[in-house]
């Protein structure tokens, strides 16, 4: 579905533009509404509409009774905004969220199959660093054959 790695600036009015690529697939699929939200290693989450309902069905069949579920939950809803891009696939990320992830002007939009991920430029740069030389180990533990 979204790959790769675009680099970007936020324009002079705080926007964010989807690369042409991620552009072309949410016309293909008929995407007109995303959902963003905070991600991990503070970097944002944007979802397709059809992929933030699997999440959420997901995350809200997690006990209430459970301590970490309802953090989790006031974390990751909390921050959730719907997101209608322009024509020209512009879109605003709202202060709370771009301060979350250390985003100033220099970003990173990188597709990772069903979501796409907004990063501040040093984040990006810094988890790449610290991951590319384990990305071999990695793929050991996670992968079976």
């Amino acid at each position: 579905m979204f790959y790769g790695e675009y680099e970007h600036n936020l324009d002079e009015k705080g926007r964010v533009v989807l690369p042409a690529k991620f552009r072309q697939i949410a016309q293909k699929r008929t995407i007109k509404r995303f959902f963003l939200t905070r991600g991990m290693e503070k970097c944002l989450f944007l979802f397709s509409e059809d992929e933030w309902k699997q999440q959420e069905s997901k995350f809200k069949s997690l006990s209430i009774m459970q301590k970490d579920a309802r953090s989790f939950n006031r974390i990751y809803f909390s921050g959730a905004c719907e997101i209608l891009p322009d024509i020209q696939g512009r879109f605003l990320i709202p202060s709370y969220l771009k301060s979350y992830a250390y985003i100033k002007r220099e970003l990173v939009i990188i597709g990772v199959s069903s979501r796409i991920e907004i990063w501040a430029k040093s984040k990006w740069e810094e988890f790449c660093g610290m991951q590319f030389n384990n990305f071999e180990q990695i793929a050991e533990k996670l992968i079976q054959e």
